[in-house]
Formats: C-alpha cells, sequence, structure tokens
C-alpha cells in the first residue's frame, strides 16, 4: 500500500467501532497498522514535521497520531522477548532490534526503544534511556541516561538530551502538537519539556529548567514574557539560553513571607563562547 493511501485506510479502521470485534477487518486493520509502523521506523512517515506555512513552523499529522491509537486497540498483552526481564505489552508494540549496518548506537545496560519510533543513522543512546514509539530522533542526537523521549516527540539532529532530561509526549487529543526540540539544541540534566512545547534551533535550556504551556518564559535580552496562546504553544527562541529562575511574590502570604515562585530565564543567546562550550559535545561522540 502506497502512502497516499494508507492515510485513509488508517482514518478509516480508527473510525470504525468494530474493528476489533469483526475478524477480517481486524486483519485488513492490522496490516495497514503494520505498513503504518513500518514506515515511521523508517522515517517516511512522522507524527509531525516542519512545515513552513504553519505559524510554528510545523504540521501536525492526526492521521498518524489515529494509527498509532489503533495499534493499541488492535493489539493483544503478549510475552515479548527480553534477555533479562519479564516484558508484557501489546504484541503491536515490541521493543525495536537494530542492527549494526543501522548506525545507531545503543550503548549496554537497559535501554529500549518501542516499535514506531525513528531512530537516525548516528544517534547515541546511553543506558538506561527510553524512545516511545511515534518518536522520531535525527542523526547525531544523544539521548543520554535516564533520558526519555516521549511518544511522538520530534527531535532534530545533533541534539544532547543530558541525563534525565524528560520530553514529554502526546497521542491525545489527536490533533495536540508534540514537544519539537529543533536542530543542535542542548537540553541540560533533568530538565523537563512538556505539554507541546518548541525549543528552537541551537536554544540551550540550563540543568532543571522546566518548560510547559502554563510556563511564562522571562527574555531579560529582550524585555519581554514569552507565553502560550490557545492558538500556538510555548515557543523558546533559536539560539536562547534559558535558565531556572524565580520571581517574587507580590501579594497576600507569599508577599509577606518573602516567597518567590520559579519561572524560567533567558539570560542570553548562544554566542562564540557558548558555541564553545557545547563543542564539548563532539568529544563525547
Amino acid at each position: 500500500m502506497t502512502l497516499e493511501h494508507l492515510q485513509p485506510a488508517i482514518e478509516r479502521y480508527f473510525a470504525l467501532p468494530a474493528v476489533t470485534s469483526d475478524t477480517t477487518l481486524k486483519a485488513e486493520a492490522l496490516g495497514a497498522f503494520l505498513e503504518l509502523r513500518e514506515a515511521l521506523e523508517a522515517g517516511r512517515v512522522r507524527s509531525a514535521e516542519p512545515d513552513a506555512a504553519s505559524p510554528t513552523g510545523w504540521r501536525v499529522n492526526a492521521w498518524v497520531k489515529q494509527g498509532i491509537l489503533l495499534g493499541f486497540r488492535l493489539g493483544s498483552l503478549a510475552e515479548l522477548p527480553g534477555e533479562t526481564l519479564s516484558l508484557i505489552d501489546k504484541d503491536t508494540y515490541p521493543l525495536r532490534r537494530f542492527k549494526a549496518e543501522e548506525g545507531v548506537r545503543i550503548v549496554a545496560g537497559g535501554s529500549s526503544v518501542r516499535a514506531g519510533a525513528y531512530v537516525a543513522r548516528g544517534v547515541v543512546c546511553v543506558p538506561p534511556m527510553y524512545i516511545n514509539t511515534g518518536a522520531y530522533v535525527d542523526e547525531g542526537t544523544m539521548v543520554d541516561s535516564h533520558a526519555l523521549v516521549g511518544s511522538c516527540a520530534q527531535i532534530g539532529k545533533r541534539v544532547h538530551l543530558s541525563a534525565a532530561a524528560q520530553i514529554g509526549g502526546v497521542l491525545e487529543p489527536i490533533n495536540a502538537s508534540p514537544v519539537v526540540i529543533e536542530d543542535d539544541a542542548l537540553v541540560g540534566g533533568n530538565t523537563g519539556v512538556y505539554e507541546g512545547t518548541i525549543i528552537r534551533k541551537g536554544a540551550v535550556l540550563a540543568a532543571g529548567t522546566i518548560l510547559t504551556r502554563g510556563t511564562p518564559v522571562y527574555d531579560l535580552v529582550h524585555g519581554n514574557v514569552l507565553k502560550a496562546t490557545p492558538e500556538q504553544p510555548l515557543i523558546i527562541p533559536e539560539g536562547a539560553v534559558v535558565v531556572p529562575g524565580s520571581r517574587a511574590v507580590s501579594r497576600g502570604k507569599g508577599s509577606e513571607w518573602g516567597l518567590s515562585v520559579y519561572t524560567p530565564v533567558i539570560v542570553k543567546y548562544r554566542d562564540d563562547k557558548t558555541e564553545l562550550s557545547a563543542a564539548l559535545e563532539d568529544l563525547l561522540r
């Protein structure tokens, strides 16, 4: 089935309530899902992709997310092969297995990549880390220890997801934007990026930075406050250097007690010194 015909097939099967109860229908739907899963793993299809015509620069492919959800509906719990652990999951989503010629480096020690995720040549996976189905991880990226790439998250080229970085996933609602980390971004340790936040090219998130749809980001360089809107997610500008900060509570007991609340702050934009620091990532590879 061509990709042109795969989309309407997925949309049709996803909309049919009887897809799991009719044996013939289920077999047809499973065939379409397996084609989608293969296309996702090959990078021919993405749950979201760059789109210059979109206000955010990205377009959500809702039908792909429908197909991923369809896979969960069609799957049955089964024992999955594992070297040491007992693995029980939907049989439509086994662990991905890689070959040396694919050029993906997965260091021994407990890392997992779920079926339906794309992992490009030159990606380094340091244990223990996890990449969920529908995610897209592009060339030269490092996924460090305890890092999570959530379902449908889009990770660009030469990104470093440092230890314990959490990149949130999203399957529902179907049209919700996933988290996007664009090329050459550096995501520090214990950082969390959630709820469709977009990190533009070359941005740096310092260790401990948390970004959500409801998080205002204070740009000290340009003197403005970045916020999500009903139409757009939070977007961190290209080359921004974001660090964890705080702002004083100005009223009530918070003011009386001298309390502050967490807020991320853009303290600068990448310059030669920042580039030199980021260049150390190449040595790790």
